[in-house]
Parts: structure tokens; C-alpha cells; sequence
């Protein structure tokens, strides 16, 4: 028999405290050399103003196995009332290859994505960092703030987006309310981004929303809306003045508009990327180092993140006898 878990039964098995540590076990993974991770097959389809990707996984230490598939179609809401994020994940036995799980995958990609920003907050962050912002309010945005919000005492925060100002209201309310703070619609992204010490990219946008000048001493980045090659949130000159985390490097070498144009330009090499989050996890690289430099990571995405949460949620949703259960 295999599990089906639907959305709203995975929202009672993960919180973002929980999945910040899962993500930090998985990236150690990866830094140990204990996953399998196969570079991401993905593409785009340029007919739907849509993007689609199949990402397999192996943790060998956390016993998982799995794949997930995603789509990101930027028309879904306005055409369709869909989410422009949807995923579905196949976790698998990694004893016999039997599917175990069928999942919602779009909640998790959220929450996962939420716990790498938090994951690299921790490790690349200010100590002192209290002052929060976030471009976009979509699902990913809310996430990045619980992400940000987990591994640092913040006092405030600051959001805007392309959205219309109710909807920008409507966001910040909620998100006060959950994260038990003031969240504040600032009237550009140019304030947001001067503003704080900890600031979340999570747009669909395919031309730079930051001006590198923006960018103040002592500010960590978190750059995860853009994912595509030829598409970027972050100007050149932003990457030239940041200290660059990669989720991982051969993933942003091959997907990452952010770090690949300025590449192309000449503006910086890959020499220049620093390093990986799971060599900051694993102290084989120290984070940030000084109060003064501008930190930046960088993510688009990479399996083993979906594949852990998965499997934790697979494993409560047993122990808590949740799901459907279900005969191919």
C-alpha cells in the first residue's frame, strides 16, 4: 500500500523550525558526498509562459528516496486560479524502488524554500540582524519571512510588491499577525531594500528589482525567485559588490540568470563563487565573516530539499496514521 497526503494534511505534519533543521541535515548530506543528486532536467515552454523541471534524490544517511516534479506557469493565477508553483512528489523505498508516497508538493516547495533561506540567514546573517524585507507576496514570499523569522529575533519588517496595494496590505496584515511583529508596505522596493539587514527576493520578475548601489553594508541577500537561465532579480552590479553562496555551484553555473549574466559580461568568474551552503553546514567554509561585507546566496532549488522534508513528512504522517492509503 502507498500513502496519498494531500495539501492541508501536510500543513499539520511540517512547521518551519522543524524543516530549517531537515534542510541543514540535508545539505550536510551533500557536502559529505552521502546524496545522489542528478543535475535537474529542466525546461522551459515558452507557448504557456511556463517552466517545468523533474528532480530526483537520494539521501542515504536520512534513508530517502524520491522525485518531485514542478512547474512554475507565471498565467496560472490570472488565467486559471491556479498557483503559479505546482509540484507533486513520488517518494520511494529505498530497499525494494516501491512508491511509498504520493504527495502535494507545491505547500512543501514552499516551506523547503522558506527553510534554505532561513538555513542560509543563519550562517550568513548579521547576528544582530533584526530589521526583515521582502520583495513579493505571493506563497513563496510568506514563506521566506517564517524562513528568515526562525534563525533570527526580528523587530520588524518591510515588504512591496508589483501587487495591487490591497493585496500588499492584505499580506503584510496576515503576516503580522502569524509572525507576531509589524510588517509594513514600503512605498518602493528601492526603500526595502535600503532599509533592512536581511532582505528575500521571491518575484517572478525576468529584469533586475535591485540596484546594487541600493545595497547597504552588512546586508545578507537571499536571491530565490529567479531559477531560469536569461532571467535575473539581481543587477550585475549587485553580484560584483556580494560574497555568493550557492545552493550549489553547478546548479546556478547551469540555471541561474543572477550569476550567469554578469558572468557572460565579464563582470565576475565563476572563481568568484564562494562556495556552497553545505560547506557553511559542515564548517569546511566560514560564513560571514566581518559585520561589513554584503552577503548573497543563491538557490535555485535543488532536490535533496524536497526529497528530505518529504520523507519526514511521510514518516509523521505514518506514526500519526494520516493519508490515504492506496493500491496502484
Amino acid at each position: 500500500m502507498a500513502l496519498l497526503l494531500d495539501r492541508q494534511t501536510i500543513i499539520g505534519l511540517v512547521n518551519m523550525d522543524g524543516a530549517v533543521g531537515i534542510i541543514e541535515q540535508a545539505f550536510a548530506e551533500l557536502a559529505n558526498g552521502s546524496s545522489i543528486m542528478p543535475q535537474r532536467t529542466a525546461e522551459t515552454d515558452a507557448d504557456h509562459n511556463g517552466w517545468y523541471a523533474f528532480m530526483p534524490a537520494q539521501l542515504k544517511e536520512m534513508g530517502a528516496l524520491g522525485i518531485k516534479t514542478v512547474t512554475v506557469y507565471k498565467d496560472n493565477p490570472s488565467k486559471h486560479d491556479l498557483p503559479s508553483t505546482l509540484a507533486t512528489i513520488v517518494l520511494l523505498d529505498g530497499e525494494t524502488g516501491k512508491a511509498v508516497s504520493v504527495m502535494d508538493g507545491g505547500y512543501l516547495t514552499a516551506v523547503r524554500t522558506g527553510a534554505v533561506t532561513g538555513l542560509a540567514t543563519k550562517h550568513l546573517a548579521r547576528a544582530d540582524a533584526s530589521v526583515a524585507g521582502v520583495l513579493g507576496a505571493g506563497v513563496q514570499a510568506r514563506a521566506q519571512l517564517l524562513g528568515m523569522a526562525a534563525v533570527r529575533k526580528l523587530d520588524r519588517v518591510l515588504c512591496f510588491s508589483q501587487d495591487p496595494p490591497e493585496a500588499q496590505q492584505t499580506f503584510a496584515s496576515e503576516m503580522s499577525e502569524q509572525l507576531g511583529i509589524p510588517v509594513d508596505v514600503a512605498g518602493s522596493g528601492r526603500e526595502v531594500i535600503e532599509s533592512v539587514d536581511i532582505l528575500s527576493l521571491a518575484t517572478t520578475a525576468a529584469t533586475p528589482i535591485l540596484d546594487g548601489d541600493w545595497i547597504k553594508e552588512g546586508t545578507h541577500i537571499n536571491a530565490i525567485g529567479s531559477h531560469a537561465p536569461g532571467v535575473r532579480e539581481l543587477d550585475t552590479r549587485s553580484v560584483v559588490r556580494s560574497k555568493i553562496v550557492c545552493d550549489q555551484v553547478a546548479a546556478c553555473l547551469a540555471e541561474a540568470g543572477d550569476i550567469q549574466i554578469p558572468i557572460e559580461e565579464g563582470a565576475i568568474t565563476a572563481d568568484d563563487l564562494y562556495g556552497e551552503l553545505g560547506e557553511l553546514v559542515t564548517g569546511q567554509k566560514q560564513g560571514r565573516e566581518n559585520d561589513q561585507e554584503i552577503t548573497l546566496f543563491k538557490s535555485v532549488g535543488l532536490s535533496i530539499q524536497d526529497i528530505s522534508i518529504a520523507s519526514s513528512v511521510y514518516n509523521r504522517a505514518v506514526e500519526a496514521g494520516v493519508g490515504t492509503e492506496f493500491n496502484f
